[in-house]
């Protein structure tokens, strides 16, 4: 019998969302902690997923051989991941083992099932996309060093597979950060998800962690190995959310989607400084218009949480502890409640019910998502607008509006379900976003 606290995820049924295999509904409310098994030691590791979990979250993306010198540089207890070979070179195939020793991959082990113990799940990168194509533009630590080659990602693969494959708290994730340019490129991602499937004997799902403005979509969507879809939308101010999600949706054949970095908080808009930071508001904004767009969740992430900084400067304004309560990775369960609050599979991005939803000159866009008797709308602004009736069924609709900062509903009422239904939300401005909440009465 399991003693696991997870259990194990699949592709639903009609290819757009994730459920467990008890076929359990599964909303991904996912936070970015790239240089968790590199930079934190245990109680600290542990400090993180219990905040996460308390916050509602239950998916963590972390990387094995990390981007921030994660072969040079050891782990919390001065541990690499990887062997030198005769070459002097970095081997993923020669994994740092240290028999009677805490090595680097029993702190692995120690923090995939501390998070077990908390229910959460581990999307899991193998390595960060620099060990196989480091590109010039690399902005954080040492570039590389490129380790791998097709034979040697098989073989590391099949080992991660192996290593993890009674774990059900693991989603592997290829790529990290990468473009794939090149024939070797592709032969290492290719042969990295022959050897994950072989060492684990296909338990775990498998994705695909791009560049930003990118989705694993391209040049990946036929592979058999891709279980669903992740885009990186970001941290430009260009809306991109919207389109990418909506792109990915809409292929052949269906897989599910989802928005696996979109801006972080508190990181430079458009990486430049002197534009200021990403607020709240614009964080909840890139995470609804994703989920309303089709995503099957999404992943929130902080500028100094990914990286665990310890040195506050100008671009990492402060540590990774403190950076933990932030507002918006608080508002993050608002979202997941409201989506676990009607039913699940059913749910489809439809514009349709709104009329004249495109954004005007100076406007945000509004978006909606509909199931059989609900539908949700969403205002970035909170500026007036009009719905159309009789898109979901019952003669009258119950109406209240949910405030995505604090999860609570206002304003409760009951309207005809016919013509044009216009609505006020309770506030207006730049950072007063509201969901128009609509039932079918007759089901209430």
């Amino acid at each position: 019998m399991s003693n696991n606290n997870t259990s194990l995820l699949k592709v639903a049924d009609n290819c757009r969302f994730l459920v467990d295999e008890n076929e359990e509904l599964f909303f991904w409310l996912g936070d970015t902690a790239w240089e968790l098994f590199h930079r934190l030691d245990r109680e600290e590791a542990d400090l993180y997923l219990k905040n996460r979990r308390d916050k509602g979250f239950n998916v963590i993306q972390a990387v094995a051989l990390a981007e921030i010198n994660g072969l040079t540089e050891g782990n919390a207890y001065d541990k690499k991941p990887l062997l030198k070979n005769e070459n002097d070179l970095y081997d993923p195939t020669m994994p740092a083992l240290e028999e009677g020793d805490y090595d680097y991959w029993d702190h692995v082990d120690y923090i995939i099932e501390q998070a077990d113990r908390y229910g959460l799940y581990i999307a899991f990168l193998p390595t960060w996309g620099d060990k196989f194509n480091s590109m010039s533009d690399n902005t954080a630590g040492e570039v590389g060093p490129e380790i791998f080659d097709g034979k040697k990602a098989r073989k590391y693969g099949q080992w991660l597979g192996k290593r993890y494959a009674d774990k059900t708290n693991i989603v592997w994730v290829l790529g990290g950060d990468r473009i794939l340019e090149q024939p070797l490129h592709f032969e290492v991602i290719h042969e990295m998800a022959a050897g994950l499937r072989a060492g684990d004997k296909g338990k775990h799902l498998i994705t695909f962690h791009p560049r930003g403005g990118r989705s694993s979509s391209f040049k990946l969507h036929d592979e058999e190995w891709l279980d669903f879809n992740m885009l990186q939308s970001g941290h430009t101010t260009q809306p991109l959310t919207i389109e990418m999600v909506t792109k990915d949706y809409n292929l052949d054949p269906v897989k599910p989607v989802l928005d696996g970095e979109p801006r972080y908080e508190d990181i430079p808009r458009n990486f430049n400084i002197e534009e200021g930071f990403f607020a709240p508001h614009e964080i909840r904004k890139a995470a609804y218009w994703a989920v309303f767009s089709g995503s099957f969740g999404i992943t929130y992430g902080h500028n100094c949480i990914w990286s665990m900084n310890t040195e506050p400067g100008e671009f990492f304004t402060m540590n990774w502890e403190e950076a933990l309560d932030r507002p918006a990775a608080r508002q993050m369960k608002h979202l997941r409640n409201l989506i676990e609050s009607r039913p699940f599979l059913e749910r489809i991005p439809d514009q349709s019910l709104i009329i004249n939803a495109e954004s005007e000159e100076g406007k945000e866009e509004i978006r909606a998502t509909c199931g059989e008797n609900y539908a949700f709308v969403y205002t970035p602004d909170g500026r007036q607008f009009t719905v159309r009736g009789n898109v979901i069924p019952g003669e009258k609709l119950v109406t209240s509006w949910y405030n995505p900062r604090s999860g609570k509903e206002h304003l409760h009422e009951e309207v005809e379900n016919s013509g044009e239904l216009s609505f006020d939300p309770p506030s207006y401005g730049p950072r007063q976003d509201w969901v128009l909440k609509l039932d079918n009465a007759d089901i209430n």
